[in-house]
């Protein structure tokens, strides 16, 4: 029996869009994380991760909305994980917003993954 997504995802920390980046940061910092959610109406509109924070660096004090990444990538809560690792190889993600019927349930993460992976999802995948 393959693994699903919601037997491994993490809660999502989710933010508005209109706090500082400095903020986020913090949050992520004292949190242990590598990521934020920014949900509005209940639907994920941003992903804001340490990639971005240290990308934006000179905008420490501009609004989250102005350096998250919008085209957020999302899975359901009843993906397989190897669909899910060929989704962040494909495009070079670590971190994956969990939706079921367009609600933010969770987050997966790469570290998630190959965690619980039996380790067949080939070499591209850990070379990339």
């Amino acid at each position: 029996m393959k693994m699903k997504v919601s037997q491994i995802m993490r809660k999502a920390v989710v933010i508005d869009d209109h706090i500082l980046v400095r903020d986020a940061a913090k949050i992520m910092s004292k949190k242990d994380i590598g990521s934020l959610i920014i949900v509005k109406d209940s639907k994920v509109k941003g992903i804001i991760t340490e990639r971005d924070v240290m990308r934006n660096i000179k905008k420490i004090n501009s609004k989250v909305k102005q350096v998250m990444s919008t085209k957020v990538l999302t899975t359901s809560p009843d993906e397989d994980l190897s669909e899910v690792a060929n989704l962040m190889t494909a495009h070079k993600i670590k971190r994956v917003p969990v939706v079921d019927k367009e609600k933010l349930v969770g987050v997966i993460t790469i570290t998630d993954v190959l965690a619980h992976s039996s380790g067949d999802f080939g070499e591209d995948f850990l070379i990339n």
